[in-house]
């Protein structure tokens, strides 16, 4: 019987701290390392559609009809351009979500339900949640085994922080108790900050902080505007770079094998592992 796929939900209620930048790379990284891969875009704002080359406004069929009842969540989802990486899209009809569901006793459960019979299919389910703590984001809670959070190291990062760990022990004292924290990456990273510098080291007395850390980097703010993760874009940057290895470490924990022929290219030039190729300055 095929193994279930680990599902996480990135999170973090703050915005502007590379939540959806996070999802759709760390999504096409995992792709990348040979992992079969579903996004999931949690947001109406759809971003996290838009920056794998699907277009909100073309979205005919998406995840507001899934949590609907209209639609099955198969019926949705869609291929896209990175090789064993698909989508389930959003659009903005995603906001009626939050009043449709207002009086469903499953208005929590929804996204776990529609995930159930999907989840032999992929080897990772990554979910792209809001910037804010409303009905979506506990949907997306509640289905996943595990949170991602990403941080900027900034002045306020640390009251958002704790305003979300409070909000996971509300979910796993309810409907899901086996809720897990991965761990926090640290987004935008400016290692001539010393406050930068300062913030790292408490989130790290408190929390498991991925080694990979993603640092400001122009290419990797420039791929949504192309349509593309940043590994269809610029491979070698080390947005991208950053982004692989933060893929290798989650794969590791889960022991999983880690492909190391990075360097060579399938014929759409993705890599085709998530092992580090040499870095080069953005």
């Amino acid at each position: 019987m095929p193994a279930k796929a680990i599902v996480i939900a990135v999170a973090n209620q703050k915005g502007g701290v590379g939540k959806t930048t996070t999802s759709v790379n760390l999504a096409a990284s995992l792709a990348a390392a040979e992992q079969r891969t579903l996004l999931v875009d949690v947001d109406p704002q759809a971003n996290a559609s838009s920056g794998v080359g699907v277009r909100p406004r073309t979205v005919e069929h998406g995840l507001y009809d899934a949590l609907a009842g209209r639609m099955s969540l198969r019926a949705v989802i869609r291929a896209t351009e990175v090789p064993r990486l698909d989508l389930v899209p959003s659009s903005q009809d995603l906001v009626g979500v939050e009043l449709e569901l207002v009086d469903a006793e499953d208005r929590a459960l929804r996204l776990r339900e529609l995930l159930r019979p999907e989840l032999a299919r992929y080897d990772y389910v990554i979910l792209d949640c809001p910037p804010s703590l409303g009905i979506l984001t506990l949907n997306a809670l509640c289905a996943a085994a595990e949170v991602l959070v990403p941080m900027q190291c900034e002045y306020y990062a640390l009251e958002g922080l704790t305003h979300l760990m409070a909000t996971i022990d509300r979910v796993r004292s309810g409907p899901n108790a086996a809720l897990g924290l991965a761990g926090v990456v640290l987004t935008m990273f400016d290692s001539r900050n010393a406050l930068t510098h300062q913030v790292a080291a408490e989130v790290r007395e408190h929390f498991h902080v991925f080694r990979s850390i993603i640092p400001r980097n122009v290419k990797l703010s420039e791929a949504p505007s192309h349509g593309k993760p940043v590994l269809l874009y610029d491979a070698s940057c080390k947005g991208a770079q950053g982004y692989l290895g933060l893929a290798r470490e989650l794969l590791e924990r889960a022991g999983k094998s880690v492909p190391r022929n990075a360097s060579a290219g399938d014929e759409r030039g993705v890599p085709r592992a998530a092992a580090a190729a040499p870095e080069r300055d953005p």
